[in-house]
């Protein structure tokens, strides 16, 4: 639930679970430090923890920080980080141990699309994981893309 008090529109919600693709491949440099862990100076790690702040946040709620990207591929590209368990990846046991940080991260997408008129013509949700998926940011976060006709395969 985001902060003012809104739910996702069922249908847009249900397009974000459709949406979610989970990808697993070995962890990338960046932002994770020796031990698998998420390096506290990641810039991630320090939007999530308020240190500081992107500069268009759309949404931010106890759990998920949601804010532009600084280099959009769509005309619309929102990023969603969590805010309570920074990891660097999907594999790192949130899946098994901590599924509400993904439910979270879907119900924040799904108020985001809502909030920008976005449910009727379409979106695409990403997690970009590893090298091969293209991760940039070692810190897991869901890319929210719109406002183009999307291409199917992706990539």
């Amino acid at each position: 639930r985001a902060r003012d008090g809104h739910h996702p529109a069922p249908m847009c919600l249900l397009s974000v679970w459709r949406g979610v693709r989970l990808l697993s491949t070995k962890q990338g440099p960046g932002c994770v430090v020796s031990g698998g862990g998420v390096d506290p100076h990641c810039v991630f790690a320090r939007f999530a923890r308020g240190d500081s702040r992107p500069a268009s946040i759309v949404l931010e709620t106890d759990t998920v920080l949601a804010f532009h990207d600084v280099a959009p591929v769509a005309p619309t590209h929102i990023l969603l980080i969590p805010k309570t368990l920074p990891v660097a990846s999907v594999h790192e046991d949130v899946a098994t141990r901590h599924p509400e940080v993904l439910g979270d991260l879907l119900v924040a997408a799904g108020e985001v699309a809502r909030k920008l008129g976005l449910c009727e013509d379409g979106f695409r949700l990403v997690i970009n994981q590893g090298p091969q998926g293209q991760q940039t940011v070692p810190y897991l976060h869901l890319h929210l893309l719109a406002g183009r006709q999307m291409q199917w395969p992706p990539g």
